[in-house]
């Protein structure tokens, strides 16, 4: 039998028809610059712009060489990290909960990514807001559960509305999605919006999935809404979080995800199928890091307050380009008339002035105008750098 001749192995067909990661598709992008205008400066992914403390960087080597933590655990987390972020939880938003609302997963992406296991089937549908966080509309994609797109509007600062929402709902809607500080735009999601959108979903026997990603950089004490403090919360809403960004520690793979009692028990199964548990090294490491670099994490917090004032001033004798949005790690700018579509603009931002950013269509229909920069991950210098590049081109 000649080899050629047989057929090929089948792969999904969901997950062919997902699109390629975008970052490494940007990135490739910077594979033409010569560098004549100066150092790249990349603004794709968002990852912190200053290394973790050094006592956690301690604290991690410790633990990976501890037996104890080269041994399963819980299937839904330490319980030492479930009862620490279960307290942090509960200052921030002023409101009782405690570990047992609580389960660790290896990242934020998987969380996102077990809850929809849990929650939706094929064929069902999840409302996402429009411009959307890639790899959610991906993991959707992949369990062959349909995208709804709910329409943000830089005229609305990219804040979704909630009566649009609930014309948009079908029967087989079964969540809607909320992510604030938003990815890709910035946008800050007022506590009044989130709280019509939880009703909604009370009202309707849906869930409301909120990521807060990005919480622990958002500006004032005040918390982000008061979701928590209904006792009955855990009946309709999902709570999603990283500890990513606000630690430093993106390669350590931490997440989490609050809920209540009856999506636990089905959670369970997913949780121990999916990553049987989640690292230990470092879970032990941010178990102490809570509440030991509360004080850095407020620091941090002002740090990248500092870089979004920068970026913005950066920004404001650049006419023809627009900031429609600007909050947490993002900027979410509108191409100047004169540029061609977002996808051909950051090529060649990339290939001919050496500034990676992310074109709006991989964040989702009629995008088409926008570019995301990541500006988080640049100091001060860097920030001061990205007009002259903007202005390099279509001025």
């Amino acid at each position: 039998m000649v080899l050629a001749s047989l057929p090929p192995a089948a792969l999904s067909p969901l997950v062919r028809a997902t699109g390629a990661p975008p970052i490494p598709a940007a990135r490739a992008w910077a594979a033409l610059y010569r560098g004549q205008a100066g150092p790249t400066i990349d603004l794709t992914q968002a990852v912190p712009g200053y290394p973790p403390h050094p006592d956690l960087l301690a604290c991690l080597a410790d633990a990976a060489g501890s037996r104890a933590t080269a041994g399963y655990g819980d299937i839904t987390g330490d319980l030492a990290l479930r009862e620490a972020l279960a307290d942090d939880l509960a200052r921030r938003y002023a409101a009782p909960l405690s570990a047992e609302d609580v389960a660790i997963t290896a990242g934020c992406n998987l969380a996102f990514a077990m809850a929809m296991t849990t929650i939706a089937a094929p064929g069902e549908a999840v409302m996402l807001p429009a411009p959307w966080y890639f790899n959610h509309q991906m993991a959707l994609s992949m369990q062959g559960v349909a995208v709804q797109p709910l329409p943000c509007r830089a005229e609305a600062g990219f804040v979704p509305d909630p009566d649009e929402a609930a014309r948009l709902l079908t029967p087989a809607t079964r969540a809607i999605v909320l992510v604030t500080p938003n990815n890709p735009t910035g946008a800050i999601y007022p506590p009044e919006t989130i709280a019509r959108f939880a009703d909604l979903c009370r009202r309707t026997g849906r869930w409301l999935v909120l990521d807060e990603t990005y919480r622990d950089f958002m500006p004032g004490e005040a918390p982000p809404h008061a979701l928590f403090a209904d006792p009955h919360w855990g009946a309709h809403v999902v709570h999603l979080y990283s500890f990513s960004k606000a630690y430093c520690v993106p390669g350590h793979r931490v997440g989490a995800i609050a809920a209540g009692p009856a999506l636990r028990q089905e959670l369970a199964k997913v949780l121990d199928t999916m990553q049987i548990c989640p690292p230990r090294a470092a879970q032990t490491a941010l178990t102490w890091a809570i509440e030991g670099l509360r004080d850095w994490r407020a620091g941090n917090r002002a740090i990248m307050a500092g870089r979004a004032r920068a970026f913005a001033a950066a920004m404001a004798g650049l006419n023809t380009w627009q900031v429609d949005a600007l909050g947490g790690y993002f900027a979410y700018l509108r191409l100047p008339d004169a540029a061609p579509d977002a996808m051909q603009a950051a090529e060649r931002l990339a290939a001919d002035q050496g500034l990676m950013g992310l074109p709006g269509p991989f964040f989702g229909p009629g995008q088409h105008r926008h570019i995301r920069l990541a500006f988080a991950n640049a100091e001060a210098e860097a920030i001061a750098r990205i007009p002259a590049r903007l202005a390099g081109l279509w001025t």
